[in-house]
């Protein structure tokens, strides 16, 4: 699934901790994939090495027997907070 930034900050040091937590949760593999890299959603250090900026694309992929139910979740935390949109 892609989405574009949209928050002003982009996804600074707190949502993407929520976006870990939630993502740890589950036992599906969860990447994040932004200007040709590709980060595990689960670690910290990954997700806040992508430097993600306002107007930045990516995707989100999950694998595993869930993924539809866990990309919905991560999907939801992204767009109702305000972090990103679905394009």
């Amino acid at each position: 699934m892609t989405f574009e930034v949209i928050h002003e900050k982009g996804i600074h040091a707190r949502p993407a901790m929520e976006l870990v937590l939630l993502a740890d949760q589950f036992d599906e593999a969860i990447y994040i994939e932004a200007d040709g890299r590709r980060v595990d959603n689960k670690s910290i250090m990954g997700l806040m090495s992508l430097g993600m900026y306002k107007g930045q694309i990516f995707t989100l992929e999950v694998n595993g027997p869930n993924e539809k139910d866990v990309l919905d979740k991560l999907s939801n935390l992204l767009i109702d907070s305000g972090l990103a949109k679905r394009i």
